[in-house]
């Protein structure tokens, strides 16, 4: 499967990420990639970035060594509506955001309240994409997920790290079985990440490929197959915002 972006990279703007801006470009340039997206951590996550940060991406070109650039954010979800923790006037201003749950921001509630939570992130025009959603610490009906992804136009993300041995989220490669599952039954796109924390990672999805594979998994729904696919994805989920949010 031609697999040419990866968006969810960290930089040493999160502050438990080690490389920079650009060793994480050269990184990408050097795995052949045509799109890089930086999506740095939302202030709630501890020693994270000042709001501020994410509003002077104007400065930083969308093209670098001939690979392509986007700034972006991973908010963090940080109650059981859905809120995140970056507000519209900063969101409009930059190329994408993926939602996520983090135990540092929000303490894991019931099936229930996880995935209504999944689902609220969902209603955000602004967002594009759930990270990591098959992560076992926050269950969630990942059916109803994959289903609400489909009619709102969101990519469910498979996140690379997630699958690690040494990771901290066990077990989301049998959650992700589930999901896939449920993503061929109702045509949901998904994304694969690497949610590189270090240039060396950037562009990894080495375990996110097996997984594609072992289960099947149509290429047709990947949309790391195509730079304009993603851009397409993330300019529809920006024209719902109401005028001036």
């Amino acid at each position: 499967m031609k697999d040419i972006l990866d968006v969810h990279v960290h930089t040493t703007a999160s502050i438990h990420a080690y490389s920079t801006f650009g060793e994480c470009v050269a990184a990408a340039r050097k795995k052949n990639l045509e799109l890089v997206g930086f999506a740095d951590h939302a202030p709630s996550v501890p020693g994270s970035i000042h709001p501020f940060y994410f509003l002077n991406f104007k400065v930083i070109p969308r093209e670098l060594d001939g690979i392509k650039i986007a700034m972006g954010a991973e908010l963090n979800i940080i109650d059981f509506s859905g809120s995140t923790d970056l507000p519209a006037q900063i969101l409009k201003k930059i190329d994408y955001a993926i939602a996520s749950l983090h135990k540092e921001c929000i303490e894991p509630g019931s099936v229930e309240e996880n995935t209504a939570a999944l689902l609220g992130a969902m209603r955000n025009p602004h967002v594009a994409i759930i990270g990591h959603p098959d992560n076992p610490q926050f269950p969630a009906d990942l059916e109803k997920i994959a289903r609400a992804a489909k009619d709102n136009h969101v990519l469910l993300e498979v996140n690379n790290s997630s699958y690690l041995p040494t990771g901290h989220r066990a077990g989301s490669a049998d959650n992700a079985k589930i999901m896939l599952a449920a993503c061929k039954k109702y045509g949901t796109k998904i994304i694969i990440g690497s949610d590189a924390h270090i240039a060396q990672d950037v562009g990894n999805h080495e375990l996110s490929q097996k997984i594609l594979a072992e289960n099947n998994f149509p290429a047709e729904l990947v949309i790391n197959s195509s730079v304009e696919k993603f851009f397409e994805c993330v300019s529809y989920r920006k024209s719902l915002a109401p005028k001036g949010a």
